[in-house]
């Protein structure tokens, strides 16, 4: 047995080296999302069972094998979130929030489910997620479309496609889980063994298997679109209208059914081919009944989780690096400069609260404390000593060849940075 402690395998840490990405996905998804007028939520990371059993479906992968699930002294069940959904709808509920009107929100932070970690597939796993309640027309539909597609170019992600489908009504899809549960049945020894138990609870699922051997009978099962009623065909054309009108590319795919049980009407994923299999980014969909399913007033809703990991993975897959923030480097030596750099540091955090500001804090000599500025990557060395106490001066050394070190009076040092930064 190892004397050593680590993390639980799947669940990792995020280390101060990496953490700068992480900052500025999370802050630019938020800044994003505020910008189109959502409000930040946040639910318990652990719920009654039965939460996630009503929400996402019993007969679900996420149910019946992937939640961290235990008993409390009292008899009663709680499991640590699998995903955001249900939370948020138990809380619409719980605080009756529909009633003042449309609600749209958006929670981050972690998930948790019990399968084997890979690349961009871990146990505890990280979501930024949007949810809208009281809105049922398309438009709401095509404006969580613009806003990914507008995340997507502010993140400067490229290779990152659209995919949406339709899955129509409760009633309509429930028609046609006959049609296709008598069309697989008659397939029956085609399918494999996973097939043969999604059909007894889930047949839908069947459609988006990623069994080679099994792709002929899944491109030749009947066609969801095809069953449908016409309050949603037209519901699904109007969505495709939005988006023809604003010039974001999609792509119809009739086997996207997502993997969970409330979704109904548009369903959709922005995926990409430079992650290998784990290609999902961002996913979601309508779940118009599943606010009643819950116990609450009926309630059309919207929603899709964006997994962080995977943007982070992609960024970092196509090169593109928007963690770097402007930073100065304050050198101080003397006991005078000691107290002079924390209060220059306080006055530059006020008026430059974008800018990472490292005040030396190991008082050693000139030489040692610029080695320490190359090391912290800082733009600039800002040099207090005895000659600049005593001529009222600051030195401003830049440390990546952008320029030769210059002396300037104090009180000049905010627009010089404003200016060169």
């Amino acid at each position: 047995m190892s004397n050593n402690i680590k993390a639980v395998r799947g669940m990792n840490d995020l280390l101060p080296a990496e953490s700068n990405l992480w900052v500025f996905v999370e802050k630019t998804m938020s800044e994003l999302f505020n910008s189109y007028g959502y409000k930040f939520i946040r639910t318990p990371i652990v719920e009654k069972t039965d939460t996630f059993c009503r929400a996402i479906g019993e007969a679900t992968d996420i149910v019946e094998k992937e939640m961290y699930t235990w008993k409390e002294n009292n008899g009663e069940s709680l499991s640590l979130r699998p995903e955001g959904t249900a939370g948020c709808v138990r809380a619409m509920i719980e605080h009756n929030l529909p009633r003042e009107g449309i609600q749209k929100v958006f929670y981050r932070g972690p998930m948790f489910r019990h399968e084997r970690p890979q690349k961009g597939r871990y146990r505890q796993f990280h979501q930024i997620g949007v949810e809208i309640f009281g809105a049922d027309k398309s438009k709401i539909d095509a404006e969580l479309m613009a806003m990914t597609h507008s995340l997507w170019d502010r993140l400067g992600l490229k290779n990152v496609t659209l995919n949406i489908n339709t899955l129509g009504s409760a009633d309509s899809r429930s028609n046609y889980k006959d049609i296709l549960s008598s069309y697989l049945n008659d397939n029956y020894d085609k399918l494999d063994e996973d097939s043969h138990r999604r059909l007894k609870t889930n047949p839908l699922r069947i459609l988006d298997s990623k069994n080679t051997d099994m792709q002929s009978v899944i491109n030749g099962s009947p066609k969801l679109i095809d069953h449908l009623d016409d309050e949603s065909i037209q519901h699904f054309d109007e969505f495709k209208s939005y988006l023809n009108y604003l010039n974001i590319p999609y792509h119809v795919d009739h086997k996207l059914v997502r993997g969970l049980d409330y979704y109904n009407r548009t369903v959709f994923e922005w995926t990409t081919n430079d992650l290998g299999s784990q290609g999902a980014i961002c996913a979601g969909g309508r779940y118009d009944g599943l606010v009643e399913t819950m116990g609450g007033t009926p309630t059309p809703g919207i929603g899709f989780a964006i997994g962080i990991e995977r943007i982070i993975l992609l960024l970092q897959q196509q090169g593109v690096d928007l963690s770097k923030t402007s930073s100065i480097y304050i050198v101080s030596m003397g006991n005078e400069a000691q107290l002079l750099s924390m209060k220059m540091a306080e006055d530059l955090h006020k008026e430059l609260p974008e800018v990472i500001l490292y005040n030396d804090i190991s008082i050693g000599n000139l030489k040692n404390q610029l080695k320490r500025a190359n090391k912290a990557d800082a733009d600039y060395a800002l040099i207090i000593g005895n000659d600049e106490i005593s001529n009222n001066q600051v030195s401003i050394k830049p440390l990546k060849g952008q320029g030769k070190q210059t002396t300037i009076n104090p009180e000049n040092l905010v627009q010089y940075f404003k200016e060169n930064l």
